[in-house]
């Protein structure tokens, strides 16, 4: 079995794998941990997932907190028994990475791009991932990561809002009933829900008529696209992209090791 993680700026998003199969998924907080009390983390998750920690046989990590690569590397070594696969700088992805220095392309987004180009081939596409930030991915159906956007994600925003502000309150993000809200808190989960709509609705819009010439599907990932899904935005919702690509990467690597 294969442990995959997802380690971002505020969580760490977990999946095991059983061949092509995902069997169980988890989150845990990407704080300061030690690689001890990583290692207690996972065993404890799987164990209660059903899945004995003496089955996983690959570890693989996709990071986008440079700090967290030993402490985790560690945590493998010593809870597992074996080094981590990594998803960084000359692995080999199956992508023509097209940035002016393909290094600074964050492994995420990597990792969503493998798994979108293997699920939807032939296809050009624009991958929308909503997490901490927001962040566009433009990748052709020759397999060209073309580049993308980045822009503050809805918790960052709110989150500033909050701390700006003398009387303007934190909030549970979510989708409000209308578009003017009669009080406060309505009025700032609309600003929060309607200002990321409009630009995902716009930016996508703009990278389909500029960088492609056919219909290009839209993919949604990350923790907050399942807010976005009844609005029409995306041709797709892929919640697990990110693992699907870690996974993915994996497998690359291993053909390419016996070549």
């Amino acid at each position: 079995m294969l442990l995959a993680l997802d380690v971002g700026n505020t969580q760490i998003y977990g999946g095991v794998f059983k061949g092509d199969k995902l069997l169980a998924k988890f989150r845990g907080t990407s704080g300061s941990a030690t690689s001890d009390e990583f290692g207690t983390f996972f065993k404890g998750v799987l164990r209660e997932n059903g899945i004995d920690p003496k089955e996983i046989k690959e570890l693989a990590i996709c990071s986008v907190v440079p700090d967290l690569i030993y402490t985790l590397t560690q945590a493998s070594v010593k809870y597992f028994g074996f080094e981590p696969f990594l998803l960084q700088g000359g692995i080999k992805t199956g992508l023509n990475i097209k940035y002016k220095n393909p290094v600074e392309v964050g492994a995420d987004r990597i990792a969503n791009a493998i798994a979108a180009s293997a699920m939807f081939p032939e296809k050009d596409l624009v991958i929308v991932d909503l997490g901490t930030a927001t962040t566009f991915c433009a990748v052709s159906k020759k397999k060209e990561y073309l580049g993308g956007v980045i822009m503050p994600g809805l918790r960052i925003s709110m989150e500033a809002l909050a701390s700006r502000t003398a009387k303007l309150p934190r909030v549970e993000i979510a989708r409000p009933a209308e578009l003017v809200g009669r009080t406060t808190v309505d009025s700032i989960q609309s600003g929060l829900y309607y200002s990321s709509l409009l630009a995902i609705q716009g930016i996508s819009a703009g990278i389909k008529s500029d960088y492609f010439t056919g219909e290009a599907l839209v993919i949604g990932t990350g923790g907050f696209s399942k807010l976005f899904e009844a609005a029409g935005l995306f041709d797709r919702v892929v919640p697990d992209l990110v693992l699907l690509g870690i996974a993915a990467a994996v497998r690359l690597n291993k053909e390419k090791d016996k070549k």
